[in-house]
């Protein structure tokens, strides 16, 4: 497995005091007032943490970002197109043709997976990187080892060995790496699994000055998943799909078990309609279900979150359907082309993404370097959002998927999107694909069976590849019994 090296000797290439008067001439020399107090090592840490901060694009967004927050235009939004399921009107035959289009490409090795990974197990009371947490209902695997087994199922169908880039954050990388290695990547090869680490942003105050978090570091924090596009760039990673011939790239992130993360009709529809970024979304639950929304604005597709559109837009209906006008929400599924996606890495033609701010409260220290603890925010952070990279794009497509077999994210330790919803829905998932397959197993009036069961993406990953193992399997166990896990490696 290779990873990106930690900041290192940029500080030290052209001089620390080279950089201390940098930080002096953009106004930002007060985060070495406390050098004196530090010792070797913390001098270091400071310094290499100054070192990653672009002052030039710090300055920029201080003169942009800071003051009163711009307001998102809602004015003129409208519903951005889709295309629909076949079940809910869309073309059967376009359906098909899409899956045959995108099984060419993988068997011609086009395709390359990124999974955004660089968050914590904190909000589910878990300590370690989000990747690590047991998710599946009977064996408990993890999430990171559920897309090992999607990309070797799809390896073993389509004969090309598929390269996945992780990105992981400052806080996780080695920990991150090191699990794969324990678990020896979970049957892959460690040269395709790539681990890369996201770029960071200082937090400011209201001025523009940059906090201290201690009196020898920087307030830093993850740039967002729109840096990911950045982080890749950084790394090489395009040079690597290039090499690769892979110029299609799966992008979805961590917390989501679910994901279709090699999915045939999906890369084939980004083809055929010569599209350079493709997202998938789900009607919403509800208006006011908490995801973003794919709209159209000035003529272009965008996705504006739901905290942007006043509630009474949100629940604006169709009288035509009965449903919701705003009904496609986002839910982080997207494929991009690899050169589009590096131009707007490297912001060429104007698309670079755009910072969005958000308040905070951010942990920081006093003049005297004493430590403070905010009740209410006090600084600003900055972050990049991929889905910003749409309206950039050409062609760009919006397709719906099922939510019962793509999107059961983990997110929270109770209620929505916890590991309670999570496991429920993975239940009711391998129930469907057993009982469509003739198999007999009870399921209640929501489809859930009464005893926890489990599929492994090895035996099937969609209903197609279970329906055909399913019937390869003697002797098929009939009844379903408790606690039943079908799969290679089960």
């Amino acid at each position: 497995m290779f990873g990106l090296p930690r900041p290192s000797g940029k500080a030290f290439a052209y001089g620390v005091q080279s950089l201390i008067d940098a930080f002096h001439r953009a106004g930002q020399g007060h985060v070495f007032a406390f050098l004196d107090r530090l010792d070797a090592a913390e001098r270091s840490r400071l310094f290499a943490e100054a070192a990653e901060v672009d002052l030039a694009e710090l300055d920029r967004l201080k003169r942009t970002l800071l003051g009163t927050a711009a307001a998102v235009e809602v004015g003129d939004l409208a519903p951005a197109p889709y295309v629909p399921l076949p079940d809910n009107g869309g073309d059967s035959l376009k359906w098909i043709q899409a899956r045959a289009a995108g099984e060419e490409a993988l068997r011609a090795g086009r395709v390359a997976v990124f999974t955004v990974a660089g968050g914590q197990g904190t909000r589910l009371g878990f300590d370690g990187p989000k990747g690590t947490y047991p998710v599946t209902p009977v064996r408990r695997r993890p999430l990171f080892a559920v897309f090992a087994d999607k990309l070797r199922a799809a390896e073993r169908r389509y004969g090309r060995r598929i390269p996945w880039f992780i990105l992981t954050s400052h806080q996780n990388h080695d920990a991150t790496e090191a699990f794969f290695a324990q678990h020896r990547w979970f049957g892959l090869q460690p040269e395709q699994v790539l681990c890369l680490r996201q770029g960071r942003m200082p937090a400011v105050d209201s001025s523009g000055r940059i906090l201290l978090e201690t009196p020898g570091s920087l307030a830093l924090s993850p740039d967002g998943h729109g840096g990911s596009l950045r982080a890749l760039e950084r790394a090489g990673a395009f040079d690597r799909m290039q090499a690769a011939g892979a110029d299609i790239i799966s992008y979805f992130q961590v917390d989501n078990p679910l994901v279709r993360a090699i999915d045939p009709a999906f890369i084939g529809w980004h083809l055929l309609t010569g599209s350079e970024m493709s997202s998938k979304m789900v009607p919403k639950a509800h208006p006011e279900e908490k995801v973003g929304m794919f709209c159209r604005r000035h003529g272009r597709t965008c996705v504006i979150e739901y905290s942007d559109l006043p509630l009474e837009r949100q629940r604006e209906v169709d009288p035509a359907t009965g449903k919701l006008r705003f009904l496609a929400g986002s839910i982080a599924i997207h494929l991009f082309s690899r050169d589009f996606a590096r131009r707007v890495a490297r912001g060429e033609d104007g698309m670079a993404l755009p910072f969005h701010r958000a308040e905070k409260k951010i942990p920081t220290i006093d003049a005297d370097g004493r430590s403070i603890q905010p009740a209410r925010p006090n600084g600003i952070k900055f972050e990049l959002f991929v889905f910003d990279a749409l309206p950039f794009a050409a062609h760009p497509l919006v397709l719906e998927t099922d939510r019962a077999g793509d999107f059961a994210p983990v997110k929270n330790a109770e209620g929505a999107d916890s590991p309670a919803t999570c496991r429920d829905a993975q239940l009711r998932l391998f129930a469907s694909w057993l009982r469509a397959c003739g198999a007999e197993l009870p399921v209640d009036a929501n489809g859930q069976p009464p005893f926890p069961i489990e599929v492994s993406p090895l035996f099937g990953d969609d209903l197609a590849a279970f329906a055909e193992s399913w019937r390869r399997l003697e002797p098929k166990p009939s009844p379903v019994p408790a606690g039943l896990c079908l799969g290679a490696d089960a």
